[in-house]
């Protein structure tokens, strides 16, 4: 079984940045996709970034486009997101996913395995 842990959650000031990181383990393909998602409450899961098997693309959600970067080291199996510039509307539980296809896909049901979640809360 595929799990993936995600760290790096927390309460953050209108402005300011947050990292979060994104551990995989267990039988992977040797290539994979990851994405990152977040659902706030009330809301169905949003698509934030996903990055392909080797880093060399990736693709960015509309509202967070600019401000959010994804990446990852392979050699440590953790991809990574840098965001910045948050606003109230990014607070949501942030998720991590794992695709067994190498490009970058967008949608939930593209994602065959997903972290536990961590909170990202952007507050005064």
């Amino acid at each position: 079984q595929v799990q993936l842990v995600e760290s790096g959650g927390g309460l953050v000031r209108p402005g300011g940045s947050l990292s979060l990181s994104c551990t995989v383990s267990g039988p992977t393909f040797r290539s994979y996709s990851m994405g990152w998602f977040r659902q706030a409450p009330g809301k169905e899961r949003e698509f934030v970034a996903g990055i392909n098997w080797n880093g060399g693309s990736t693709y960015y959600g509309d509202s967070v486009q600019d401000r959010f970067t994804i990446s990852r080291d392979n050699a440590k199996s953790t991809v990574y997101l840098r965001m910045s510039s948050l606003k109230p509307e990014d607070t949501a539980i942030y998720f991590c996913a794992y695709s067994e296809v190498v490009y970058v896909v967008t949608t939930v049901a593209e994602y065959n395995y997903w972290g536990q979640g961590t909170q990202v809360t952007v507050a005064s």
